[in-house]
């Protein structure tokens, strides 16, 4: 189960003309943002994006950019908004690295 949170709220954003399509962007992100179209890595599930900034720190080419933290905000402020407990999965209980 892929989730959602705040639509249009993540921050991340990549710089295509920089990625060479190494992949670790799809093998260090949590929630399956990523996808390799083309041989190069694409941001696919934006809106899935915690803004942990894994696929950041493990870019060697340094084509991502991300605020780290607002897309855990906004998995609180949806909790409060809709009644439901928060999860950005940062929890450790996601079985993968995470935050």
């Amino acid at each position: 189960m892929k989730h959602k949170y705040l639509k249009n709220v993540s921050t991340l954003s990549m710089k295509s003309d920089k990625c060479t399509g190494c992949g670790k962007c799809l093998e260090v992100c949590p929630h399956n943002v990523f996808l390799m179209d083309n041989k190069k890595s694409t941001i696919a599930y934006k809106d899935n994006c915690i803004e942990c900034g894994a696929c950041v720190k493990n870019c060697p080419f340094k084509a991502l950019e991300v605020k780290p933290g607002v897309g855990c905000a906004a998995a609180i402020i949806k909790g409060w908004l809709t009644g439901t407990e928060p999860s950005c999965d940062c929890s450790g209980n996601s079985g993968g690295s995470c935050c």
